[in-house]
């Protein structure tokens, strides 16, 4: 592949980011799910809540199916990008390759399961759809944690590049690991029903939330930085020719 090439499919990967967190923001928006339902709330007012917003919650869903693909070539780019730092693929890489690959699914099916309830709400009970509201709302921020080694992976990364001009800078890779610790309090989910570790709570919900809002704006700025300073090291090396029998 021409060099050229390479590093414009690199730029578009990286801006796949923008993309995913413009589609969040409007799927979660046009669900009314930016703030969570209280976990204490009653099979009733479950079903009113899946009545008023049946359409927005669904909606939700088709945006999220839409862009959730852009997740692929931005989880790869940052992986390339991890493969400087590491001379080759190792480890870190490969952890933030293949937690990044199953990062998708933590959105798509907790809303495929809570749009199963709002598709056809009057055909089920009340007990029926707050169980799957329960579902949906356990797994979306239960199944958080288990990112954590994603975002490490990728702070660790930037405590261990010691060239003059690093691939992510220090201060992002403190943001990924504070991050990451901030995904924990999401495993305690699925004991409580009220207080900080409950799934609307602040340390389970909605610290680690506004984080990774952050997080998702300042990484593909970082990979932008990251390509134009490849671009610069590539520039200095002969461009790779193919090969004829």
């Amino acid at each position: 592949m021409r060099r050229d090439l390479y590093l414009r499919l690199e730029r578009v990967s990286a801006w796949c980011g923008v993309v995913l967190l413009v589609g969040f923001v409007a799927a979660f928006g046009a669900g009314h799910l930016l703030t969570p339902v209280d976990p204490q709330m009653s099979p009733a007012d479950v079903v009113t809540f899946l009545h008023d917003h049946r359409t927005g919650i669904l909606w939700c869903t088709v945006i999220m199916v839409l862009a959730v693909p852009f997740e692929y070539p931005y989880v790869v780019v940052t992986s390339l990008q991890l493969k400087r730092v590491e001379g080759g693929w190792g480890l870190l890489s490969m952890i933030q390759l293949t937690t990044g690959v199953v990062a998708p699914l933590g959105f798509f099916f907790p809303l495929a399961i809570l749009s199963a309830a709002a598709f056809r709400p009057e055909i089920h009970s009340p007990d029926v759809l707050a169980a799957l509201t329960d579902t949906f709302n356990l797994m979306l921020v239960g199944n958080a944690c288990i990112f954590v080694l994603q975002v490490w992976s990728i702070g660790y990364a930037a405590f261990i590049d010691h060239r003059e001009k690093q691939v992510f800078p220090k201060w992002y890779g403190w943001l990924s690991i504070v991050l990451g610790v901030l995904l924990v309090p999401g495993a305690f989910v699925f004991v409580v029903h009220s207080g900080p570790f409950a799934w609307n709570g602040v340390l389970a919900n909605t610290i680690p939330s506004l984080t990774y809002f952050v997080w998702k704006i300042a990484t593909p700025y970082v990979l932008l930085k990251a390509i134009r300073s490849e671009e610069q090291e590539l520039a200095g090396l002969p461009e790779a020719r193919p090969t004829t029998v």
